[in-house]
């Protein structure tokens, strides 16, 4: 069940991360005619910034579900096969442990509990934490950063149910990214 909905968070990762690479194609081509012709787009460039960020904190989490994240396997390759057994459940405790720590990291950045216990008014909030991420702008787009900050929440999420499913789960092969763009019938 958990591998399962580690499978299926993967597949909507992946995908976000592709329209988030597009969007990243998008706004360089874009960037360029405008240059070109003299009239340059001010905020395309933050914009393309942040949809590059989106893009790898999407794939990374991805990648743990797929175990295809990148790794030195000098030790591992020399080891014999139960200990490279036993040197990959270590790693993806590791990784879990990492997880639980983004997952604490995430509640004091963003500090929700302390949010809703100023009746969800950002000011009341700043004035009690002296927390800023609610209101602070983004450069050019004008946006709030936390609408970009929320890529940590996702990847901690994502981090944590990949590591849980890959913990629990040791005898399941890694699944062919091929089957999470195209669907596989399992």
């Amino acid at each position: 069940m958990l591998y399962r909905a580690s499978r299926a968070w993967a597949r909507v990762e992946i995908f976000a991360a592709a329209i988030m690479a597009a969007a990243v194609s998008g706004l360089i081509l874009l960037n360029v005619v405008t240059r070109a012709t003299g009239n340059a787009i001010y905020w395309v460039d933050e914009a393309a910034i942040y949809a590059m960020v989106w893009m790898c904190f999407l794939a990374a989490s991805a990648a743990l579900h797929y175990r295809s994240a990148i790794a030195v396997t000098v030790l591992n390759e020399l080891l014999p096969s139960p200990a490279r057994h036993w040197l990959a459940r270590f790693v993806d405790l590791v990784v879990f442990v990492f997880a639980c720590l983004m997952v604490w990291v995430c509640l004091r950045w963003f500090m929700p509990m302390e949010l809703i216990a100023a009746g969800g008014d950002v000011k009341a909030f700043q004035g009690a934490t002296f927390n800023f991420i609610y209101a602070e702008p983004t450069n050019t787009l004008g946006v709030k950063k936390v609408w970009v900050w929320l890529v940590m929440v996702a990847f901690t999420f994502g981090t944590l149910l990949h590591s849980a499913a890959n913990l629990l789960n040791p005898g399941i092969p890694p699944d062919n990214l091929t089957d999470a763009m195209i669907g596989d019938q399992t």
